[in-house]
C-alpha cells in the first residue's frame, strides 16, 4: 500500500502552480473536434469545443468552473472522464482504446483517481475468489482461516489506504468521492444471506451527504445503482421487485434526508428511474410519503419535481383517471369523462416512435375484431405536427377516437399524465378508474383478458 501514497507524493512533488487547463494528447485523432463536458449526476452538457492539432494535442481553459468531473470526449464511445479541482490536467490516451491506455503526465487529483480505481478492482477481484470460499469451503480447515484472514485484510489494506489519503489531502476531490463509493467493512464469518443484509442495513454509514459538490460527478448516481442493487433478484416477479425496491427507497432517502440538496437529488433521479422502467407501486410510495424539500404548498410556487409526484398520485391504478379535453382531427373538442364505454384504452403515442407504430396495427385488428364492443379507444398524438398526426391516422385507417394539442410533451393532456416516453397506456373501466397501465403489447394483451376484452 505504501507505494501507491508514495507514487502520488512523487506525482505531487514534480507539480507546478495550480492552474485552469486540461491539456491531452489523443494517438490517432489529429485535426478532428473534441468536446469539453460537465457532468452532473447522470446530466451532462458541452460547454466547450476545441480541435487537435495534427499530433492530436488539444487544450482547454476552464477558469470559472467548479471542482466535479469532467469528460472529453472525441467520439460517441471515445472519451475519458477526469477530475478538475484548481489544478493543470495533461493526459495521453489512444483514440480506440482510451480507458485502458489513460496516463496521467499531471494532476493530483487523477493520479489519485486512477490509483484508486487500479486498486479498487485488484480488491474487488480479491473479494470475488476469496467469498464464494469463505461461503463453501468446511470451517475447520485450516485453509479456512487464512481464506478468512486474507478477505478481512484485503478490506482493511483498502480503508487504511483512503484514511491515509484523506489526512494528507483531505480537500481532494477524488479522495472524498473514493471514500462515498467505499463499501462497509464486511466481517468474513457472515454468510452470503447475511453479507446482503449486513450491507443493506450499514451502507450509507460511512457517507458525507454534506459534501454535495460530489453532485457534480457519477457518485451519488453510482451509489443509488450500487445499493438497489442489493434488492435486486432476476428470480423475482415485478411484483416482489417492487415490494423490495419500496424497502431500498425508504433506507436511501431516510439516509440522505440530513441534506435536503442530495435528498432532492436521489429523489428526483429514483422517481425518473422508476418511471423509466414502470415500476408503478415504488412511484406511487415515494409519491405518497416524500416530496421535494424546497417545494411549497403554493401550486404555482411548486417544483417540477413536487408537481410530478403529486401527479403520480393521481395517476395510480384505482384512482380515477384525469380528465381531458383535446381537439380531434376536425378541431372537435373531446372529453375522456365524455365517452360512454364500457372500457376505455387511453393511449398516449407518437407518430416518430417505432414501438407506437409497430404496435398499431395489432391493436387495430383487437379494436376492430370486438363482438359485442366493449372497449373504446382514445388515441391522444404527442406530436407537434398536424400533417404527420392526421396523415398517420389516415394510413392506419384509425377508427377509434384520435386527439391532439399538437404540443408534443409540453402540452396539457402530456402534462395530467406525466408522459415523458411513448406508448404509454392505460385502462379504464366505465367510471373512468384506472384498472392496469400496461407498458408494451403483451401486457396490454394479458390486460384485456384479464378483464375479458379478448379471447
Amino acid at each position: 500500500m505504501r507505494r501507491y501514497l508514495v507514487l502520488i507524493i512523487l506525482v505531487v512533488s514534480g507539480l507546478a502552480k495550480a492552474q485552469n487547463t486540461i491539456e491531452g494528447t489523443i494517438l490517432n485523432h489529429d485535426a478532428k473536434t473534441v468536446l469539453l463536458i460537465s457532468i452532473y449526476g447522470e446530466k451532462t452538457k458541452a460547454i466547450d469545443s476545441t480541435t487537435t492539432d495534427r499530433t492530436g494535442k488539444f487544450r482547454f481553459s476552464i477558469s470559472n468552473r467548479l471542482p466535479g468531473m469532467y469528460r472529453v470526449q472525441w467520439s460517441k464511445e471515445g472519451f475519458v472522464d477526469l477530475v478538475w479541482n484548481q489544478e493543470d490536467v495533461k493526459f495521453v490516451t489512444t483514440a480506440t482504446n482510451p480507458e485502458d491506455s489513460l496516463k496521467i503526465i499531471s494532476s493530483l487529483e487523477n493520479t489519485i483517481n486512477q490509483t484508486f480505481l487500479k486498486l479498487d478492482r485488484i480488491n474487488q477481484s480479491k473479494l470475488q475468489l476469496l467469498m464464494p470460499v469463505v461461503d463453501f469451503y468446511p470451517v475447520r480447515d485450516a485453509f479456512y482461516a487464512s481464506v478468512k484472514q486474507e478477505l478481512e485484510y484485503a478490506q482493511k489494506s483498502q480503508q487504511q489506504y483512503l484514511d491515509s489519503l484523506a489526512k494528507l489531502y483531505p480537500n481532494s476531490f477524488a479522495v472524498r468521492a473514493a471514500k462515498v463509493l467505499q463499501n462497509p467493512f464486511i466481517p468474513a464469518g457472515l454468510s452470503k444471506e447475511e453479507r446482503i443484509t449486513y450491507l443493506k442495513q450499514r451502507y450509507f454509514e460511512q457517507v458525507n451527504f454534506s459534501d454535495t459538490a460530489l453532485l457534480r460527478s457519477m457518485v451519488f448516481v453510482n451509489k443509488a445503482i450500487a445499493y438497489l442493487s442489493l434488492y435486486s433478484n432476476n428470480r423475482m416477479s415485478q411484483k416482489q421487485l417492487e415490494a423490495e425496491f419500496i424497502k431500498a427507497v425508504t433506507l436511501m432517502l431516510g439516509a440522505a434526508s440530513v441534506n435536503p440538496v442530495i435528498y432532492k437529488f436521489w429523489l428526483d433521479y429514483l422517481v425518473g428511474g422508476f418511471d423509466k422502467y414502470h415500476f408503478d407501486e415504488v412511484i406511487t410510495y415515494i409519491a405518497d410519503n416524500f416530496q421535494d424539500p424546497s417545494s411549497c404548498e403554493d401550486q404555482e410556487r411548486k417544483s417540477a419535481l413536487q408537481k410530478k409526484l403529486d401527479t403520480f398520485k393521481k395517476i395510480a391504478v384505482g384512482k380515477i383517471a384525469p380528465d381531458l379535453d383535446v381537439p380531434d382531427v376536425n378541431g372537435k373538442p373531446v372529453k375522456l369523462s365524455g365517452i360512454n364505454s364500457e372500457y376505455t384504452l387511453l393511449i398516449f403515442y407518437a407518430t416518430n416512435c417505432p414501438h407506437c407504430v409497430a404496435m398499431t396495427p395489432r391493436l387495430k385488428e383487437l379494436y376492430d375484431k370486438q363482438q359485442p364492443k366493449r372497449f373504446e379507444v382514445m388515441s391522444v398524438s404527442i406530436d407537434t405536427s398536424r400533417t404527420a398526426w392526421t396523415t398517420f391516422v389516415k394510413e392506419q385507417k384509425l377508427n377509434w377516437i384520435n386527439v391532439s394539442d399538437l404540443k408534443g410533451f409540453n402540452g396539457k393532456s402530456a402534462d395530467d399524465y406525466n408522459i415523458y416516453a411513448t406508448p404509454t397506456m392505460f385502462l379504464l373501466d366505465r367510471e373512468k378508474k384506472i384498472l392496469s397501465k400496461p407498458i408494451s403489447l403483451m401486457e396490454l394483451e394479458q390486460a384485456l383478458r384479464d378483464n375479458n376484452l379478448m379471447n
